[in-house]
């Protein structure tokens, strides 16, 4: 990929109860955008906190999809990633479409062949933790159907076990988690206690209560 004259769109985000980086952010990427050349023609910032959705995130990945954008650029990784896997489907798909992605803290820099090795990486990573969490989930459930518990959560909750397991580790409670995967809360307790990250007895107290 060439690096000169390309369309970079910049993406900026911070949480509600951190909005003090953001002009930090945009002037970061603005100076070096500008350093390496490269027309700016579009702008995001987002205040969204934790796993939330990100609609403007959204709208900048359809951008590339339309081929409106050469690059896409980030202040940190976690400014753009909502998880390992969700920053790897991302890359992969931008990789695919042949957008490239620059991250400056990390020096990241999916236009040199060297950033594109770093994202082959980065899916080693994923896979590896997306197979952890299937071990655990397997795990529990083989666990409780050995001591007669019933165990048969709606296959539509089971296809959210990752989804539910990576909001759990960024600090949303079960309620959120539920109600942003649309999911009945029970099935989030599941899907947790069966991950080993909830404890049966808590979470049949928590039912109870």
């Amino acid at each position: 990929m060439s690096t000169s004259a390309l369309r970079v769109g910049l993406y900026a985000r911070v949480s509600t109860q951190d909005q003090q980086t953001l002009r930090l952010q945009r002037e970061a990427m603005e100076q070096y955008a500008a350093t390496r050349g490269w027309t700016i023609v579009e702008t995001v910032e987002e205040i969204a906190s934790g796993a939330s959705t990100r609609p403007l995130r959204e709208q900048l990945l359809k951008a590339a999809k339309r081929r409106e954008l050469d690059v896409l650029l980030v202040w940190r990784l976690d400014r753009w990633g909502r998880s390992l896997p969700d920053l790897f489907n991302t890359l992969h798909e931008l990789t695919a479409l042949g957008v490239g992605f620059v991250s400056l803290t990390e020096a990241m820099d999916l236009t040199t062949p060297m950033g594109r090795a770093m994202a082959a990486m980065l899916a080693v990573f994923a896979e590896f933790e997306r197979e952890v969490l299937r071990e655990r989930v397997k795990a529990g459930i083989a666990q409780s159907r050995s001591k007669g518990k019933p165990h048969g959560r709606p296959q539509s909750a089971l296809r959210r076990q990752d989804e539910v397991v990576a909001l759990h580790q960024q600090g949303l409670n079960q309620a959120q988690i539920a109600r942003q995967l649309q999911i009945g809360r029970s099935s989030v307790r599941r899907i947790l206690v069966a991950a080993g990250l909830l404890a049966e007895a808590k979470a049949e107290r928590m039912v109870s209560e």
